[in-house]
């Protein structure tokens, strides 16, 4: 399984910051957004993934993040010259995906919570997994209905009127199929290649499976000012309640046996003095 994420869109909800850096390099907190859904993917087992972002800002993210390795992880960088749409990452991405499968996670999309819905999906995919979160305000969203077992029936991008409450949120499982969809999709009208799309065709062939999430997990969407001090916010009170960072990176990359102890202890090491090195120095104390 390889993992995407796109890191890429004009920001322009969050103008006049994204006039100067990408929103996924906004502040979450204590961490730069981005960290939250690269640790998803990490906690998913996904070692091999690719950031697709614009030739302004790849630079920033491989400065951030190098090759990975000292993560245990192999990270590559791809350009999408213009936000043409979502389903562009598989297309951008084909020759990172080879054979493989492959999990797409939004930039700005943040889940917090137990994630057994998504390593269930992950175990059982066949074709392509996508997911429903019950929102109050569906018209702003890719919306799925249901029959009444369950089965997802049709998928609208943003309707007036929405046929269920439940959102699509942006994280993706596809098989092999999706370069090839992807390729041959037409651009919609406002000039993409709409996921929904993708997510369409895949319903047509009888291999869309939408998994419900409950509660418990908390899905954030951070594309305005207004979610974004929210997600601080959250984020902020847990972290100071619990004493244990949401996201941090190389913890997971210990505790998922990414890397052993003494790599572990050189990224330590490799930090300045600062509160995040101190409490990643706790957290080795206390493995040992």
């Amino acid at each position: 399984m390889k993992g995407i994420i796109l890191a890429g869109g004009a920001g322009s909800r969050l103008y006049p910051i994204s006039k100067v850096y990408s929103k996924q390099l906004t502040l979450i907190y204590d961490k730069p957004l981005i960290y939250y859904p690269l640790s998803i993917l990490m906690l998913c087992g996904i070692k091999d993934i690719l950031i697709i972002s614009n030739s302004e800002t790849i630079p920033l993210y491989q400065k951030l993040f190098e090759t990975g390795q000292h993560l245990g992880l192999s990270i590559e960088y791809a350009v999408q010259k213009a936000p043409n749409g979502i389903a562009e990452s598989f297309v951008i991405g084909e020759k990172f995906i080879g054979k493989d499968s492959v999990t797409l996670i939004l930039g700005d999309n943040i889940f917090y919570g137990r994630l057994d819905f998504l390593y269930y999906a992950l175990k059982k995919n066949e074709g392509a997994t996508i997911f429903g979160y019950r929102v109050n305000d569906p018209q702003r969203y890719g919306i799925v209905e249901f029959d009444s077992s369950g089965k997802a029936l049709s998928i609208e991008e943003k309707p007036k009127n929405p046929k269920s409450d439940y959102a699509i949120p942006g994280i993706y499982i596809y098989d092999n199929e999706v370069v090839n969809i992807s390729k041959n999709l037409k651009p919609s009208a406002r000039g993409e290649l709409e996921i929904t799309d993708v997510n369409v065709e895949y319903l047509k062939k009888g291999k869309l499976t939408v998994e419900r999430i409950g509660r418990g997990v908390a899905w954030l969407d951070t594309g305005t000012p207004e979610s974004l001090l929210q997600a601080s916010n959250f984020f902020g009170l847990i972290e100071d309640r619990q004493g244990l960072k949401v996201a941090c990176i190389e913890e997971i990359a210990y505790h998922m046996k990414f890397i052993d102890a003494p790599a572990f202890e050189n990224v330590i090491n490799n930090m300045p003095v600062c509160d995040y090195r101190e409490y990643l120095s706790k957290i080795l104390k206390e493995s040992e």
